[in-house]
């Protein structure tokens, strides 16, 4: 099984960039970084300055969606990140969320439509090939010279068609925080609609070894938890009227949402325990699930280079 390690490039640009120089240090050999529009800094500036700093780390936007930019400028974007870091691009895409595209008073229509048609015409391009699209994005006669067909795509999402979609057309899938009750219908929905194809499967989680670890993931549970379908709110016992308290100070920024959130709520959706208790539950989780790929999301704490290191130790141990 692989290490990913997944960056929100926000703060000072040169943290974030140590960070990816450890976690190629620690083992892992993907490194994806958010794109969350004017929440954080550019994407693809970063990925740049990131594959200028590491060696054989693959590098690109994670997740990035086909509303903030054209789908064929962001091909582009991809195969000039490929070309600057000697082949170690690649490209994670999703619909985008309301952090991203609210700022920007962009409405998320037709998602599945959009990146449907946002994964065909990158490929097309990628190929060579001369590309006329009429749908949500136009493209009259575009080309793009030079780029890697090859160049991989990961698909991220949790609706049952985004799902099938990404099996069905990209190299693998991102499945981000899903509680173990919903995890097995996922892969299972994913192995159905791939055919012979075989996708590649990542699944994104926090590691928690210690309190620090469960203060910093829990701001980033608060959107999570306020989407999370209703039969898991109920397992969990988060009632209508405190997800309604939690919506509603999210508009007061992540802290202030995370008062409302329990650690028990946040406990099923992390792997938590000491280095070994991490290893593991992430070893038990690829086997049962075929999973290829743990990534990890680095959120705001003390120490995110130590964090890195800590969960490479702990599971390239």
């Amino acid at each position: 099984m692989q290490l990913g390690v997944n960056l929100i490039p926000h703060g000072d640009p040169t943290a974030t960039i140590a960070v990816a120089v450890a976690a190629e240090q620690a083992g892992f050999t993907r490194c994806l970084v958010y794109d969350e529009g004017l929440a954080t800094h550019d994407v693809y500036v970063m990925c740049t300055a990131i594959a200028a700093a590491t060696h054989s780390i693959q590098v690109g936007p994670g997740i990035t969606n086909p509303y903030t930019r054209h789908p064929a400028q962001t091909a582009a974007a991809v195969a000039s990140l490929d070309a600057v870091s000697s082949g170690r691009a690649l490209l994670g895409i999703g619909a985008g969320g309301s952090l991203t595209l609210d700022p920007l008073g962009i409405e998320r229509t037709r998602p599945l439509g959009a990146v449907a048609d946002a994964i065909a015409t990158t490929r097309a391009l990628w190929a060579g090939d001369s590309v006329d699209v009429d749908g949500q994005h136009t493209c009259r006669g575009a080309r793009l010279h030079g780029a890697r067909h090859d160049i991989e795509i990961w698909l991220a999402g949790r609706g049952p068609k985004m799902l099938e979609l990404g099996a069905s057309s990209c190299d693998g899938v991102i499945l981000d925080f899903l509680h173990p009750s919903v995890l097995e219908a996922a892969v299972t929905r994913i192995r159905a609609a791939a055919g012979e194809h075989r996708p590649r499967l990542s699944y994104s989680t926090s590691i928690v070894m210690n309190d620090d670890d469960m203060a910093a993931v829990r701001p980033h549970m608060t959107y999570r938890l306020v989407d999370t379908p209703e039969e898991v709110r109920a397992e969990l016992g988060l009632d209508d009227e405190t997800r309604t308290v939690i919506r509603t100070a999210l508009g007061q920024g992540l802290e202030a949402a995370a008062a409302h959130v329990r650690d028990d709520w946040v406990a099923p959706f992390v792997i938590a325990g000491d280095a070994a208790e991490c290893a593991r539950g992430v070893r038990s989780l690829a086997e049962r699930h075929g999973i290829d790929e743990f990534l990890l999301p680095v959120f705001d704490m003390t120490d995110p280079v130590d964090y890195v290191r800590r969960v490479g130790a702990a599971l390239n141990g």
